[in-house]
């Protein structure tokens, strides 16, 4: 007879759905929990936000089909410490207009496919005075800065890049794996320059030397695996020239991978370890 898994073997996700005030529908938001969090009640925990929620959980309903693997990653990861992860579904035909700080610069060829850009401030205030506090509320989270931490990839990496910059005494952490700044890489270069990050904040970039996609492609004629690789490079140069501290920086740049959840996901717990250890 197998033996029987007890009763919190299983992490528990609960969804809510929290009124957008730019868009007409509300938007999902899950949290996944530790598996003892109802049996340790007077324990907090730190938070991870993750946009594009739609791809963090299950590989079924990932654009990809391919998830983030937290669950795995997180039951079979003893040395992390207990926490709370926060997936942010995204906008669906609206994610790049709302994940882009600002206009696209390559106007005419992301015109064409009815996307300019320029909603991600709208966004991040709503991330950051709605879908936290509400969190903050109903969840025993650890809400300080140093216990807070943002993660996205590609479109996602600008937004994540950008809120760091933008709260910089909300947010401790930035996972920013495959970052698409090229779209408006003027723009967001020169914000990075004005709005420096709190000096404690830990950032990750990760990108793959074959990140060029056909989707990519479609919107602007050069080379978008050096695209991708020049944006992560800018990035770590601009943060390190307006004095971010290098040993609270990780840049990687991996050979041979591509723009795919698969590549996150394999080093998602090396960014969590990175953010958790002192």
């Amino acid at each position: 007879m197998p033996m029987k898994k007890p009763m919190n073997y299983y992490l528990p996700i609960m969804s809510h759905y929290i009124e957008v005030p730019y868009d007409d529908k509300p938007r999902r938001v899950r949290v996944l929990l530790p598996r003892d969090y109802e049996v340790s009640t007077e324990e907090t925990y730190p938070v991870v936000y993750m946009h594009d929620g739609q791809n963090v959980f299950y590989s079924k309903e990932a654009y990809s089909g391919h998830s983030w693997k937290l669950i795995p990653l997180i039951k079979n990861s003893q040395d992390l410490p207990k926490m709370i992860i926060v997936g942010i579904d995204n906008a669906e035909i609206d994610r790049l207009d709302e994940y882009a700080p600002w206009p696209y610069e390559l106007k005419e060829e992301v015109e064409s496919h009815g996307h300019p850009g320029g909603m991600g401030m709208e966004y991040g205030e709503w991330v950051v005075n709605t879908v936290k506090p509400f969190i903050d509320k109903y969840y025993r989270t650890k809400q300080e800065r140093e216990h807070t931490a943002l993660v996205g990839s590609s479109l996602g990496g600008l937004i994540t890049a950008y809120m760091g910059s933008a709260y910089p005494n909300v947010f401790g952490s930035l996972g920013v794996f495959s970052l698409a700044s090229w779209l408006s890489e003027s723009a967001f270069l020169d914000y990075i320059s004005k709005h420096p990050l709190h000096p404690e904040t830990k950032v990750y970039i990760q990108v793959g030397t074959a990140e060029g996609n056909e989707v990519d492609e479609a919107f602007v004629n050069k080379n978008i695996n050096q695209a991708y690789i020049d944006s992560s490079i800018w990035y770590y140069q601009t943060l390190l020239r307006h004095e971010h501290a290098m040993d609270k920086m990780w840049l990687r740049i991996l050979a041979d991978e591509h723009h795919f959840e698969k590549y996150w996901a394999d080093h998602f717990g090396e960014y969590l370890q990175f953010n958790f250890n002192e």
